[in-house]
């Protein structure tokens, strides 16, 4: 592609890989994470224990942690928010991989999901072809101050929306902020001197997401905890990547299509990743038990 520097097609190529490797790393979990006892970061050594116990869940965590170094290599050789955009295509993988192991049809809302990630990607292939793909490093002071409200947004939702949200729904849109914490910070990290510091909190940010995400797998659909989670985790270092590092964006018409690109990716990934309405059905058998609520009674007679 012309003017395209090699290095950035290349990072391009490898967060691709990075996204497929996480997202089917996500059902591996998801599907560990489901039969297991309850899961609290009140008792994170029980719960440690417990992850670390199953051979699914180990085999899904490499898989993550293989991807997260294809991911920190695109990053070295990328701007931030086109890697990230590439990685938001990953709900379009994960929403895939789910409806084939379901051995199901993707819904409409699934398909346009899905097909705006893929136009956002072929848009952004095209953007690049002006060759404007330089960043920057950005202000130390923003920086911080911007994962600072990202951190603080994510403690408040953990602590206080999860009540106001659906099982699931509250753990993923934390567990995606503190997801995106990590990313920033990789990216920062890997400009070298003193921002290496920034990868202290690049730990906390990936052991808070990482914790958050297998506890909302207890209650929540892979698609709904995986892809809102994947949605924040691409979405706010886009933003990040623009406002704050200052990454340059293409003038006149190539920029027009980037900023397109950007938008339709996040379309594609809330599509995909909003929570399913319960189907209502035929009234219940009188002194029927639903579901969940035979499962408490269950838990209770244990």
């Amino acid at each position: 592609m012309q003017g395209v520097h090699l290095s950035t097609a290349v990072g391009l190529l490898l967060a691709l890989a990075s996204t497929i490797l996480i997202s089917l790393s996500y059902l591996r979990e998801h599907g560990a994470v489901a039969g297991l006892p309850p899961l609290s970061l009140r008792r994170p050594l029980r719960s440690a224990r417990l992850l670390l116990s199953s051979r699914t869940w180990l085999l899904g965590f490499t898989m993550e942690s293989g991807g997260f170094a294809l991911y920190v290599a695109a990053l070295a050789l990328a701007p931030l928010a086109l890697v990230q955009s590439v990685a938001a295509g990953g709900v379009g993988v994960l929403a895939l991989a789910t409806a084939r192991i379901a051995r199901r049809r993707l819904s409409r809302r699934e398909i346009a999901g899905a097909s705006s990630a893929v136009l956002g990607l072929g848009l952004l292939a095209v953007s690049l072809s002006g060759g404007s793909a330089r960043e920057a490093q950005g202000s130390l002071a923003a920086i911080a101050l911007w994962l600072a409200v990202t951190a603080a947004t994510a403690v408040s939702i953990f602590t206080s929306g999860r009540a106001f949200l659906q099982r699931g729904v509250g753990d993923g849109i934390a567990g995606g902020l503190f997801f995106a914490v990590g990313d920033i910070c990789t990216k920062v990290a890997t400009e070298g001197g003193a921002r290496l510091l920034f990868a202290i909190p690049l730990i906390g940010g990936y052991l808070l997401g990482t914790s958050l995400l297998q506890i909302g797998y207890q209650s929540g659909a892979a698609l709904t905890v995986a892809g809102l989670a994947t949605l924040l985790t691409n979405a706010v270092p886009i933003a990040a990547g623009t406002f704050v590092l200052h990454e340059q964006v293409p003038a006149g018409a190539l920029g027009a299509v980037r900023v397109i690109s950007f938008v339709a990716v996040i379309a594609g990934a809330i599509l995909l990743a909003r929570p399913e309405r319960a189907r209502s059905g035929p009234p219940a058998p009188r002194g029927a038990v639903s579901p969940p609520r035979a499962r408490e009674n269950l838990e209770r007679e244990r």
